[in-house]
This record gives C-alpha cells, structure tokens and sequence, in this order.
C-alpha cells in the first residue's frame, strides 16, 4: 500500500473536506480550487494513473455522479472534468477534478496552447501509432 496524500485522505489519517465516500471512492475538497465547489475524486485502491486503475467502470460512475451533483448543488451551468497521468500529476494517485463552470467564469477552454497538424498525412501518422498500440 502506498503512503501519498491522497492514500492517507482515503484512510482517515490526513483531514479533508469529504463530500462523499464509499467502497470505490472518496470525493473531496481541492484545497487549491479552481473555483469554490472544485472537488477530487480519488478511487479507494491506490491507482497511481488510469492505466493502473481496476474498476474503470464503478470509478466512473462515482466521477458522473459528483459531476451531476456538483452542476445540481451549486447551480452551476456545467463542469470542467480532468485529470493528468504522470506529467502534470501533482500526486502520485489518480484523481478526477470536477469543477463548477458557469459561462463568463474566465476559465477558457484548457491551460495549455494548442497546436495543429501540419498535413492530413501527419495526423493519420498520429491516428496510425495510436491504434497500433491498441492492437
């Protein structure tokens, strides 16, 4: 078992602002939120990224739910749901931000510049290498 942060929220050993826990999950408080009402959604297991994680499905179900409550409970015209997988990834244990949006909030659209591709044959090359890795 692991000792992240996020382990020890989900073991009771380290306080959190819980806003609903059960045998997959347990969703938090981001105390470096977004915007007020920003919540983390960490499965129970340790997982340290989405390719780790067991239970895709139940875990998922938990993140649309608190998506769902979150949009509900704090009138919130939708939500800004991510998370990152090693680069990015403040702790080792795979979390879900979902965070209130309302339109004119000045979050636009992600925190990253975008790019382009520079032909249609770069990006099949792209689609190609990701679905060999498929198999």
């Amino acid at each position: 078992m692991s000792t992240d942060l996020f382990c020890e929220i989900v073991s009771g050993e380290r306080p959190a602002t819980i806003v609903d826990s059960d045998e997959v999950s347990v969703s938090f408080l981001d105390t470096r939120p977004v915007f007020k009402g920003h919540v983390l959604v960490v499965p129970r297991a340790h997982a340290e990224t989405l390719s780790d994680l067991t239970g895709v499905g139940p875990f998922f179900e938990r993140v649309q739910r608190m998506a769902r409550a979150v949009e509900q409970g704090l009138e919130a015209g939708g939500t800004f749901v991510a998370m990152n997988n090693r680069v990015s990834q403040s702790v080792a244990h795979l979390h879900v931000h979902v965070v209130p949006r309302v339109k004119k909030d000045g979050l636009r659209g992600f925190f990253w510049p975008r790019t382009t591709y520079a032909s249609a044959e770069e990006a099949a090359s792209y689609a190609e290498r990701i679905a060999k890795a498929l198999g």
